[in-house]
């Protein structure tokens, strides 16, 4: 049985250092596994003002809003249309609440970047996106509010958007802090490596919280590959923010055949 496994099922009191022998935790995620991301010469220069960066954001809710794929793509940062397209991102938009409307909350600038804070309302309700904007007013990364959501929903959905290519909405589950550290590309490489022991992935079987504490939780998601199932972990904190994930370096062997 992996390390981890066994230090979990001792209870709470080892919660913590289960996830830091696992690697878990954000701090302990292994520089050869999730490289920290390089600022590019654009995110170390200056911001946007306050008005630009509004304009900006207007003209990626108004995308949004309208379905445009195609503008979609254009608005994200170069790095970030290194690992999408205009028909993924059309894909993925298909599957999400269609959005009816939104309100800008607030747009602050500081060193290379600025964020925008803005109130969706969609069909499926209002949800917070918080936007991250390079100093070309590109979309380098964003957030979204889903401390209302169940955790082992918000587990599942980043499984879901990991395992069906869609890497930077993948990383619009992690919390700022935690996004710093893994960009949408350090997501594909880890996956799509974990894939070539794996198998291709065809499933979740079941989500389960492991373990709580007031300020963390431990979701188990068991997904089938073509080869095998096995665990992967992910570390929520008390908002629902994804603040460590654990995708095996060793999975379990196939079974044998009955």
């Amino acid at each position: 049985m992996p390390r981890h496994l066994r230090l979990l099922s001792a209870g709470l009191g080892s919660f913590t250092l289960a996830m830091a022998t696992s690697g878990l935790l954000a701090s302990t995620v292994p520089a050869k596994a999730f490289p920290k991301a390089s600022l590019s010469p654009i995110a170390q220069g200056s911001a946007l003002s306050v008005a630009q960066a509004r304009s900006a954001a207007l003209r990626i809710l108004k995308a949004v809003k309208d379905g445009d794929a195609n503008a979609r793509y254009a608005q994200f940062s170069t790095e970030r249309q290194a690992i999408t397209s205009p028909s993924m991102i059309a894909a993925t938009m298909r599957t999400q609440p269609k959005v009816l409307g939104y309100t800008l909350l607030s747009v602050r600038s500081g060193m290379g970047k600025s964020t925008v804070e803005a109130e969706l309302n969609t069909s499926a309700g209002k949800r917070v996106v918080f936007m991250v904007l390079n100093g070309e007013g590109k979309l380098s990364r964003y957030y979204v509010d889903r401390a209302d959501d169940t955790t082992s929903l918000v587990a599942k959905q980043f499984i879901e958007a990991v395992s069906t290519g869609n890497f930077i909405s993948a990383q619009s589950f992690l919390s700022p802090d935690f996004q710093e550290e893994i960009t949408p590309d350090a997501l594909q490489r880890k996956w799509l490596g974990l894939q070539r022991i794996t198998g291709n992935f065809v499933n979740i079987n079941r989500v389960v919280e492991a373990e709580s504490t007031p300020d963390m939780r431990l979701v188990l998601v068991n997904v089938h590959f073509n080869r095998l199932s096995d665990n992967l972990y992910v570390i929520l904190n008390n908002e629902n923010q994804i603040t460590g994930v654990d995708f095996p370096e060793e999975p379990a062997a196939p079974a044998a055949a009955s």
